[in-house]
Parts: structure tokens; sequence; C-alpha cells
């Protein structure tokens, strides 16, 4: 048996588990003799200031998938295991489009351009500073119910209202699009979050100016409720 599962959820909407959550999973799935496989296809290759989310939460792994940045846009997708569980027989299993040496050769590009350009460092110190700047922005704003994640994939939630929480799905459209028509390319996940993931190479003075559209455009549609 395998439990398959991302660290922190993305399409689900930026979700961080609360404090002691994978000490405990992994606590019952070792108990159990059930395999723990980390989803880091969105998490991993730098995103949340570690190589890998499930660094965070002091988890390790049986299985781990990585794919989308570790090949800086080529398609390839990767899965790493423990030694014991990769034993299967030459000629077991076969992709079609497996070992793609373009892909392959960009993946070994990226993994050295992280560590060289150290940023790993870059998404920690340009993330930390998103999230203060979104916190401080809750109190002016009325429709700002969350800000939550890791370096740099973090999550705004959108409500109607502080108090119920009533999820504000339209209007989180309405304030993405009026940012991308102003220059800033935000997308939504879950039911009504905004999602920051900029690239690792951020600079802050990207990241004020984004901030700024976000700002503005928040503005706009909650003069609008």
């Amino acid at each position: 048996a395998m439990l398959l599962a991302e660290p922190i959820q993305g399409e689900g909407g930026y979700v961080v588990p609360p404090s002691g959550y994978w000490d405990e999973l992994k606590k019952l799935l070792d108990e159990h003799g059930i395999l723990l496989a980390m989803d880091e296809i969105q998490t991993g290759l730098g995103r949340t200031g570690k190589w890998f989310a499930s660094e965070h939460f002091g988890v390790v792994p049986d299985i781990v998938t990585m794919a989308k940045g570790i090949a800086a846009g080529l398609p390839l997708g990767v899965t790493s295991a423990r030694e014991e569980l990769m034993d299967w027989p030459p000629g077991s299993h076969a992709s079609t489009f497996g070992g793609n040496p373009v892909s392959t050769a960009a993946a070994n590009a990226v993994i050295k351009i992280i560590k060289e350009e150290k940023l790993l460092e870059n998404a920690e110190k340009q993330g930390a500073y998103l999230k203060k700047r979104l916190v401080e922005m809750m109190d002016r704003h009325k429709m700002m119910g969350d800000v939550r994640g890791k370096g740099l994939m973090v999550g705004v939630e959108l409500v109607k209202d502080k108090e119920t929480k009533e999820p504000a799905k339209e209007e989180t459209v309405d304030v993405m699009m009026r940012c991308f028509r102003k220059g800033a390319a935000i997308v939504n996940c879950g039911v009504s979050t905004i999602r920051w993931m900029p690239p690792l190479v951020i600079t802050r003075d990207l990241l004020d100016s984004a901030l700024d559209i976000f700002d503005e455009c928040l503005s706009e549609v909650e003069a609008k409720a």
C-alpha cells in the first residue's frame, strides 16, 4: 500500500498543513507498513526555499515525483525512490519518451544553476518579503482572509466576509484578470485563492511592482462589492 500526497497543497489552494501533521501521518504509515510518496511537482526544486517542500516538515518520503521546473519548461518527469524499491529487472518498465537527452540535459543545467546562483536562498529571502507585504495588506483589505505558504509558494485566500470565510470565487477571478491586464501574471487555485509563484530568480523590484498592482486591483474589486 502507498499514500500519495503533496507536502503543501497546490491546486487545492496552496494549503500548508498544520504543525505536526506530517510527523503523525508518517508515524501511522510506518506502523502499518504503508509507503509514503510525495508529489513535489509543484513544490520541489527550490519553489519553497528548499530543494523539496517535505524538508520543511522533517519527513523523508519513500518515493518522490518531480516535473515542471526541473527542466525549465522542457517536458520531463522524474520519479525517485529508495534503492530497495527500485529493484525492477531490466525491461520491466519502459516509456516512449523516457530519458529524452535534451530534457535531461536541461534538468542537469537547472540543478547546476540553482546551486551556483543560490536560488534556494533567493526563494527563501524573497518569499519572506512577499509574505510580509501581503500580511501587511490584510488590515486594509476586507477580502483578504488568509495569507499562507513557504518560500515563493504563497497563497492569498479571498473571502466575501472575514467572519464567515465565505469564498469570494467570482471576485478572485476578477482580481486575477485585472492584474493580468496591468502586467502581473497572477493565477488562481482552489476555490478562491490567488497564488503567488514567481520565478526563483525574482528580484525585490519586480515583486514590489506585482504587489502594487495586486493591491490596486484588489481595492478596485472591493469597491464594487
